[in-house]
């Protein structure tokens, strides 16, 4: 078995998040490492481990009353051995180094599966835009970004949004970058359609992580049509995994968000997701208001003091967390079981925790990491980036078929990685397996840096 490395044990012991995610890797890549003994002699995962560049900063803004406030900024440029630097940006109050390391060195694979010439990093800041005003966001990011905009660049480190960043955020960002540099380049994805953004893009992730699942289910020859779907969150990509299950066929019965979750046992169907758009997208309301609009739904409220959460414990044959990590817990993966789900595909970042996974895997659940699943996102900011670079604007058909595509190679891949490991059918450990290989490749031919 491949250990996590000592040094990070010993240095970034208290970075929970981070120390999870590259055990989940290195313990998948155990099987490699025996086979290709210059992985080892290269000091591959040792290097991997460790970010080529972490930056911290101050982000000192006004309030609407004239007060200064401060918070921190980051950015971890995790590894560039396939190309720039590739992943979000977090606002929320959550936000540290260990959830930004996590999520950053999860995209060096991510987006090494997407066949994509993509790196992977992460950044943010402890900043909470909900409930501030457009002024006060506004003036948040231009501060954070006086200060990013000197290490990234288009074919430095190209941002894009997460948690808290959406098309408010990445505009005012865009804006202050192209004032500090005066140049209009891509250097971040999901811009708006009339000044260099994709069409999809905002949906990349659900559709993607529909996509998949689609796949997954056709291995056992069944669909997503007429399957009962429970879905965590109500942010973008909660939304855009909702839209295309309606589209499928599929019959979605909630979205939750920090207050609580929404059930609707007659479905969620166009109309009502319409309705759920408009309250988060434009009111920036709370899902709670979904029952004022329709009496017959059941609102539960959050209660993080719980040992897990009853959104988990309604009927369902498929499972879409798309909240935030280590949101389904191992007391949530029995109370799935016991439901009998057929599924569960990761539309957000490492939803399920290391015991919650393990139970999905040792009982034969479809079950599709993050990385691989909702790496539909990441897939059309690079498409984004090359219509950028050429001038051009794809038809949302064409950017669609061009997703499609690349969700297939992504679960073919996983599958065959597995397969060439004797665990057939295991998703998570080909997935691990088929992005750590490329990189590792490309590490090797570049020399020691």
């Amino acid at each position: 078995m491949t250990d996590i490395p000592p040094s990070t044990q010993s240095r970034d012991y208290q970075e929970n998040e981070f120390i999870q995610a590259v055990g989940d890797v290195m313990t998948s890549v155990a099987p490699v490492m025996e086979k290709a003994p210059e992985y080892r002699r290269h000091g591959i995962v040792e290097r991997l481990v460790e970010p080529e560049r972490i930056i911290t900063f101050r982000v000192p803004w006004m309030d609407d009353m004239g007060r200064v406030r401060v918070n921190r900024g980051f950015r971890i440029e995790m590894n560039s051995a396939i190309g720039p630097y590739k992943g979000g940006l977090r606002f929320h109050p959550s936000v540290n180094q260990s959830i930004l390391k996590f999520l950053a060195f999860e995209h060096v694979f991510k987006n090494a599966l997407t066949t994509l010439p993509l790196g992977g990093g992460a950044g943010g800041s402890d900043f909470e835009p909900k409930g501030k005003s457009d002024g006060e966001v506004m003036r948040f990011c231009q501060s954070f970004m006086a200060e990013l905009f000197r290490h990234i660049g288009a074919n430095t480190d190209v941002p894009e949004g997460d948690i808290g960043v959406g098309s408010r955020e990445i505009g005012y960002l865009f804006g202050m970058y192209r004032k500090l540099r005066n140049q209009f380049t891509g250097v971040l994805t999901g811009k708006g359609l009339g000044w260099g953004g994709s069409l999809i893009r905002p949906e990349a992730a659900g559709f993607g992580c529909v996509y998949f699942a689609a796949r997954m289910l056709a291995t056992r020859s069944d669909g997503l049509s007429g399957k009962t779907c429970l879905i965590s969150g109500s942010g973008n990509v909660a939304q855009a995994t909702a839209r295309k299950l309606i589209e499928m066929g599929a019959h979605v019965v909630t979205f939750s968000d920090s207050s609580g979750h929404i059930f609707d046992d007659q479905g969620i169907d166009a109309e009502k997701l319409e309705f759920v758009k408009h309250l988060k997208n434009v009111r920036r309301g709370r899902i709670s208001e979904y029952i004022d609009q329709y009496a017959h739904a059941v609102f539960t409220p959050a209660a993080p003091e719980q040992p897990s959460n009853p959104l988990w414990q309604h009927r369902a044959q498929c499972v879409f967390p798309c909240a935030t990590q280590n949101e389904i817990n191992k007391q949530d993966a029995y109370h799935l079981i016991n439901n009998n789900i057929k599924l569960v595909c990761e539309g957000a970042s490492m939803p399920c925790t290391l015991e919650a996974r393990d139970i999905f895997l040792d009982k034969g659940i479809l079950y599709a990491p993050s990385k691989a699943a909702n790496a539909g996102g990441v897939a059309v900011s690079g498409l984004e980036m090359t219509q950028n670079r050429i001038r051009l604007n794809w038809l949302g058909e064409e950017v669609d078929n061009r997703l499609k595509i690349i969700m297939k190679g992504i679960h073919d891949t996983c599958l065959a990685a597995a397969e060439a490991y004797d665990r057939p059918g295991n998703y998570f450990l080909g997935a691990n397996i088929a992005g750590f290989v490329k990189v590792a490749d490309a590490m090797l031919d570049q020399g020691v840096i």
